[in-house]
């Protein structure tokens, strides 16, 4: 299978699930400015139109987009990883964390405040409206190490977005210790560790070659 990603975007939660899985997979970079694929120069758009990241190429030839129904396809496809549901209540669990992340967190948090174009206004909306997100996750992992009762595609998801604090100062980690415990734990596992310590490369490139081009 195929997947296009681009540098610590949120496909990295795919490329974590794939690791856990231990499943070979050709991993095609797209630069997020000029939707270019990095291995061959052709357009991305002509994948996936919208040219949004993750994009997944099936080994059949179908082509999935969104990042939930990929995680989802990953985790079903590669059942011996224990990364899916192992019962309806759970999955529907699942299902519930993966809409939270990518819904209350990804897009209604981060988004705004990791967009340069954005008005200061439009952060601090983002800011004063969805701030107590962090604070319901922080009340539900107090004394729990997964969202699941184990490591999910969930997880993949929830630490990808955990690490874009990096890039935002406003949003302290420290405020939500049981967040910050969370992150600390899973950024170790073998996993995650190698899919950032891989991608955090890729990206110190990308941010080379945009100022090259400036």
């Amino acid at each position: 299978m195929d997947l296009y990603f681009s540098p610590l975007a949120c496909s990295l939660a795919t490329r974590i699930a794939l690791y856990e899985a231990g499943v070979d997979a050709n991993y095609l970079e797209v630069d997020p400015k000029t939707k270019v694929v990095q291995k061959d120069g052709s357009d991305f758009r002509t994948v996936n139109p919208l040219g949004l990241v993750p994009t997944l190429r099936t080994d059949e030839g179908k082509v999935l987009t969104e990042n939930a129904a990929i995680l989802q396809y990953v985790a079903d496809r590669f059942p011996q990883a224990g990364i899916s549901a192992t019962s309806a209540e759970e999955r529907s669990r699942l299902h519930q964390w993966l809409c939270f992340i990518g819904t209350e967190l990804h897009k209604a948090l981060f988004v705004p405040l990791l967009d340069k174009t954005a008005p200061q206004d439009a952060k601090t909306y983002a800011l004063n409206k969805n701030l107590s997100r962090l604070d319901y996750l922080e009340n539900y992992l107090k004394g729990r190490e997964f969202l699941l009762d184990h490591f999910s595609v969930a997880d993949a998801y929830l630490v990808t977005i955990i690490n874009w604090t990096m890039a935002t100062p406003p949003i302290e980690l420290a405020k939500w210790p049981a967040v910050k415990a969370y992150y600390e734990r899973l950024r170790a596992r073998p996993s995650i560790a190698k899919a950032v310590a891989e991608e955090f490369e890729l990206y110190k490139a990308e941010l080379a070659r945009h100022k090259a081009a400036a």
